[in-house]
């Protein structure tokens, strides 16, 4: 299950340029796809409307869900925003 974390605004505008936080909470074997990010001064910031995709596997769609989702939780920016309902009922 792969959920999209995006700038509040996606589609549309939206501002860019926060720092993104808890990239290092994210358990080891969930991925995290950068999609809108830049690394500036150390530090990874947000540059686009889609900015990260959370993935995780596990042993049928709703442990992977909830991994998914438990992980999605551990990262933080300013305006972060993502749809709730990713494989639901599934």
């Amino acid at each position: 299950v792969a959920v999209v974390v995006a700038s509040r605004g996606y589609p549309g505008k939206c501002e860019t340029g926060f720092e993104i936080r808890g990239l290092d909470e994210v358990d080891p074997d969930v991925m995290v796809f950068h999609a809108g990010t830049k690394l500036e001064g150390g530090k990874i910031l947000t540059s686009g409307g889609r900015v990260l995709a959370v993935s995780a596997l596990g042993r049928d769609l709703r442990e992977a869900r909830e991994k998914a989702y438990r992980n999605v939780e551990r990262i933080r920016f300013e305006n972060r925003y993502f749809r709730r309902d990713i494989a639901e009922g599934l």
